[in-house]
Formats: C-alpha cells, structure tokens, sequence
C-alpha cells in the first residue's frame, strides 16, 4: 500500500540486497494527481519497472495521464493527454552515479514525484491549441471565431500587403 500523501514513493529496499537481475514491477493508477506546485494530472497511470544491477537500480517507467491547459488562439481551458516514459539509474554509490546524480536512499525507499514531474513538463506542448484547426478569437471584437464568425476580415494585417500595392501601382 502506497502513502496517500506520497503515492509514488516506493519500498526497495528488498531489491538492494536481491541477487543481479531480479526486478519488481510497480503499477500505477490514480483518479487524480499533484504532481508538483503548477502541475496537476487527472486519469494517471503507468507502470515502474526497477531492476538491480550491478551499479544500483535501474527504473524504467512508463505513464500517462492529461493536465488542464489553456489554448493558446481561443483561450479556453481544455485536457491536454500527456505519454512520456524514461530510465534512469539510483546508483550505489558516487562512482556509478549517472549525469541525474541519483543515488539509492538508505531508508530504501524512492519517490518518484520528481522525475514524474520533471518528464510530464518536457511534454507538455509549447504553444498548446485545443484543437489544430482552431480558429482563435477575432482580434477585432474578440469573438470565439470557433462559435460564430463574426464577419470582421482583417485590412491589410499581411507582411506581403505591401507588395500588392506594388503591383497595382504598375
């Protein structure tokens, strides 16, 4: 049973003293979760995978889940899913430390909050739409153009405008 307040902490200590190669899977599934200060993911799930090597633990994860964001052209809030995966190593000690500087606690539990967090943002898109063919909001009166079309045409808002009025002058 995982702690309520920290659902992705882990017991692994076992697998510190296990014999190379042996590996446990953790799986994940969760209604709703506070994956950090700014990001919150609903529909969460995934699997852990933690093996022992010679070097320490290696975990390898795979999850999902969706995150409210805010379209960029239209402004309104929708579910953006999120899939992401990752494998880093918690090493034994300092010499098979990996350029993550991750070392097995010795209370023999890991959290995987952290690295959670920290790959779920790499995913999140930089100009995040709602839709692809979103038309965003008229810049005019500020109309939902995906509601109605306003009838306002932008006059002469094209770089290229310019060379219109060029070729009329000939």
């Amino acid at each position: 049973m995982t702690n309520p307040r920290k659902p992705l902490r882990l017991n692994i200590g076992f697998l510190i003293t296990s014999s190379i190669g042996v590996s446990r899977d953790f799986p994940f599934e969760k209604d709703h979760l506070d994956a950090g200060e700014d990001l919150t993911l609903d529909n969460f799930g995934g699997l852990a995978k933690i093996s022992r090597t010679p070097q320490g633990l290696l975990v390898q994860c795979e999850f999902h889940g969706e995150t409210g964001l805010e379209c960029v052209r239209c402004l309104r809030p929708y579910n953006q899913p999120l899939a992401w995966e990752f494998t880093e190593l918690y090493a034994f000690d300092r010499r098979s430390m990996t350029e993550s500087e991750l070392l097995v606690p010795e209370n023999g539990h890991i959290d995987l909050q952290p690295l959670v967090r920290e790959y779920a943002i790499l995913e999140l898109p930089i100009l995040p739409l709602c839709r692809e063919d979103c038309k965003g909001l008229c810049p005019e009166c500020g109309q939902d153009l995906n509601e109605k079309d306003c009838g306002h045409r932008p006059e002469g808002d094209s770089p290229f405008s310019i060379l219109k009025d060029l070729l009329d002058k000939e």
